[in-house]
């Protein structure tokens, strides 16, 4: 079969098939018009004309407008390398490698507490009870981690300067040290690094490197709320945790020592004794671990040992988000959970690059600020600088799927959508399939009054009752009715 007409582009194709009775019948085949789009397509001489001449266009800058030198303030920038090896006459080229790298640093330090303050004002303000803001959040804390790798990479710039070219101009810079950058230490405290837990410095607390403004931002800065306390707060609220007709600690407890036993009574009759003793030692080491774990009082005395951060009931709720995270509701949490451990690992990461860039630049002499230098870094690389410890024993605590508890229908549709007015978990009311006809809250409770449905049926009456100090008893909430 000779094709009759075609096109080798393979856009558009005639040709003859045999039909069934022998004769020939005219075919078009249409290939992918886009597929090779640019080859049907020559610029015209009137188009190369047109790109070879200067593109003609209007000015719109005016001399009081704002261009972009001084938008970005790029003279006091550029001009801020000032080589301490020039004041004595003994300029080296490297030096001026060295301030750049550390001048980025600090500018990128700027911005990761820029992005956790907004953070933090998004928890502290309530506007994360709105859960539409939790991807805002996460946007954010993942800026934060995008920059924190581009930080830990910077160091391999700083690693093109040789031991030797760093010595020739290193003597000058006593007693400056990097332990005297105020912007790192905010973020450690904005983070939640734990006072008690940190390491001293020369015998000393790290303030003492600090005075007048500085000390005063330093100080303010460990009285503000931390991403440390406002995750907490917010763990503790975690939908579901407490649902009518659904103890999630207690249902956990239950169903994995249920299983535990099961397990020891399978292991008992294993015929082979060596494997029998093995399994029945890793059932018991098990079973320590969740006796530990449903012991409020041994996590207590955990805490007080810096072992663990977060409180008995956010632990409760980082580990319900752990095992649900498939549910709609804790999908996003259970990614602001990730983020966090991201940024502790970032951390974690940064300190020992920079540790062993020190050790390679220096050995084991003393920091120009007189601290033990290599030693000390490398001792901050450990738990006792990890704020979100509590995050990554999580997995400690896996069990089996089947082990987890199934979710009633109640709790599972409460979390199959997010609430657009509190991430906090609604009231027991809205958690109910029974109608409501009253709802009284205490005093103290008179917090969950923002939980409530935000329009709330003509018949519901809602009133503050068992007030200890006698005022506000009986007296009405302010809510949106539906009429």
């Amino acid at each position: 079969m000779a094709p009759r007409s075609g096109h080798s582009l393979g856009v558009l194709f005639t040709y003859a098939e045999a039909d069934a009775s022998g004769g020939q019948t005219e075919v078009l085949r249409m290939g992918c018009p886009y597929a090779n789009a640019a080859l049907l397509t020559e610029p015209s001489n009137d188009e190369e004309e047109n790109e070879s001449q200067p593109q003609n266009h209007v000015d719109k800058t005016k001399k009081e407008d704002i261009i972009y030198s001084e938008y970005l303030q790029l003279n006091k920038i550029l001009h801020a390398q000032v080589l301490e090896s020039s004041k004595h006459n003994n300029p080296v080229h490297d030096e001026h490698l060295f301030i750049i790298t550390h001048q980025a640093y600090e500018l990128w330090f700027k911005q990761i507490l820029w992005e956790l303050d907004s953070v933090r004002s998004i928890f502290f303000h309530g506007q994360i009870r709105d859960e539409r803001n939790m991807l805002k959040v996460i946007s954010r804390m993942n800026r934060v981690n995008q920059i924190m790798h581009l930080l830990v990479d910077q160091f391999s710039i700083l690693e093109t300067m040789t031991p030797l070219d760093f010595y020739d101009f290193r003597h000058m810079l006593m007693p400056a040290s990097g332990f005297q950058s105020l912007q790192f230490r905010l973020l450690e405290n904005k983070i939640g690094m734990p006072e008690y837990l940190r390491i001293p410095y020369n015998r000393r607390n790290y303030q003492h490197c600090f005075h007048g403004e500085q000390l005063k931002q330093l100080n303010a800065s460990k009285t503000e709320p931390t991403i440390l306390n406002l995750l907490q707060e917010w763990l503790e609220r975690t939908p579901g945790l407490e649902a009518p007709g659904f103890k999630f600690w207690e249902r956990l407890n239950e169903s994995i020592f249920m299983n535990l036993k099961q397990k020891t009574s399978h292991a008992q009759h294993h015929p082979n004794s060596e494997m029998r003793e093995d399994l029945l030692a890793e059932l018991q080491s098990k079973a320590d671990t969740f006796v530990a774990l449903f012991d409020e009082k041994v996590h207590e005395q955990m805490m007080c040992k810096g072992a663990r951060r977060l409180s008995y009931k956010a632990l409760q709720g980082a580990l319900m988000i752990y095992f649900y995270r498939d549910e709609p509701r804790f999908q996003v949490p259970f990614q602001l959970l990730n983020s966090l451990m991201e940024l502790d690992t970032l951390f974690s990461k940064w300190r020992y690059t920079h540790a062993c860039m020190v050790q390679r630049m220096i050995g084991c002499k003393s920091g120009t600020g007189g601290s033990s230098g290599y030693q000390y870094l490398r001792s901050t690389v450990s738990d006792r600088y990890k704020v979100f410890v509590d995050l990554f024993n999580l997995a400690n605590f896996l069990v089996p799927r089947t082990w987890i508890p199934q979710l009633p229908p109640i709790v599972q549709r409460s979390l199959a959508k997010a609430d657009c007015c509190d991430s906090c978990y609604c009231s027991s009311a809205d958690e109910s399939d029974t109608s409501l006809d009253s709802l009284s809250l205490s005093c103290e409770d008179s917090r969950q009054a923002r939980c409530l449905p935000r329009v709330i049926p003509e018949h519901v009456h809602v009133k503050l009752t068992n007030c200890s100090t006698g005022e506000g008893a009986g007296q009405e909430i302010a809510v949106k009715k539906d009429p």
